[in-house]
């Protein structure tokens, strides 16, 4: 079996992480659990600026991971989706970053595939995370050094070296270009989440998986962590992880695979990315 890449991280680091992936893993349990009192149960629902919609579910998971989290780890900054940001997280040396329901159409449709997404940031890497879907009773942790999980047992990237075959996640909109076609790729199914899209690469469910620009930290910063700790790569299509904790939140387009399958998947996104906006210039 391929080797997990490993960090070098300080012991007084390593005891802080492990610390802080307990803390998450106990605090993402308890909001799904709040969660799940509003799925399937026609909770009140309105929409942000832009269209989005939100829950009560939202609010109440943000409110208690909130009180919880900054009663435990008070010297944290905090970014969430569902609060208004502070710059001041910006001067913090250890951030939360999280979404209290990543995939809230999917929640309110009844969709399974939601998930309580929570990280903890330092120097604009995520350094423990965690992960809960309780409509599948499915969580994932991690924390820089130690590896991931699920559920308690360790998971790995897949070992597939070629886009030939290999199951991706994606836009469908994306996924329908031609540029896909020689390597008769098995698009999977659609996920509502993307934070739970990416993380289905950590236990090897796709091979792969993408996201179009504009994803911010709170869709990405826990499953970031965790497809890296199971051996693989999340980056840009200019093959860098993503830094978050910044002034800009938003994110390019970005890949997800293991380190063999990486390369080849960023080379076609890159060329699918340059096809859609030759097609939007030409319809402009």
């Amino acid at each position: 079996m391929r080797a997990i890449e490993t960090h070098s991280v300080p012991p007084a680091a390593t005891a802080a992480n492990s610390a802080d992936r307990a803390l998450l893993e106990e605090a993402a349990r308890d909001a799904g659990r709040l969660a799940m009192r509003h799925f399937r149960n026609n909770p009140e629902t309105w929409h942000k600026a832009g269209g989005s919609p939100v829950c009560v579910a939202d609010m109440e998971v943000d409110a208690f991971l909130f009180a919880e989290l900054r009663a435990a780890r008070p010297d944290y900054g905090w970014l969430s989706e569902e609060r208004a940001d502070d710059a001041e997280r910006l001067r913090r040396e250890r951030v939360f970053i999280v979404d209290p329901i990543d995939g809230t159409r999917g929640f309110l449709a009844g969709d399974p595939n939601w998930c309580v997404s929570i990280a903890i940031v330092a120097q604009g890497r995520p350094q423990a995370a965690a992960l809960f879907a309780p409509a599948l009773d499915r969580l994932m942790t991690a924390a820089i050094g130690e590896g991931a999980s699920e559920n308690g047992a360790a998971i790995t990237v897949s070992e597939r070296a070629s886009l030939s075959g290999c199951a991706i996640a994606g836009p469908t909109s994306w996924l329908k270009s031609g540029l896909w076609e020689g390597h008769a790729v098995r698009a999977g199914q659609y996920l509502p989440s993307l934070a739970w899209r990416f993380a289905s690469v950590a236990d090897a469910t796709f091979d792969a998986a993408f996201a179009r620009p504009r994803a911010h930290d709170w869709d990405l910063a826990a499953c970031d962590l965790l497809v890296h700790e199971a051996g693989g790569r999340l980056t840009s299509l200019h093959g860098r992880p993503p830094l978050y904790n910044r002034a800009e939140l938003r994110h390019g387009a970005l890949a997800a695979a293991n380190p063999r399958l990486h390369g080849e998947l960023v080379t076609t996104l890159t060329r699918v990315e340059e096809e859609r906006a030759a097609a939007g210039k030409a319809a402009r």
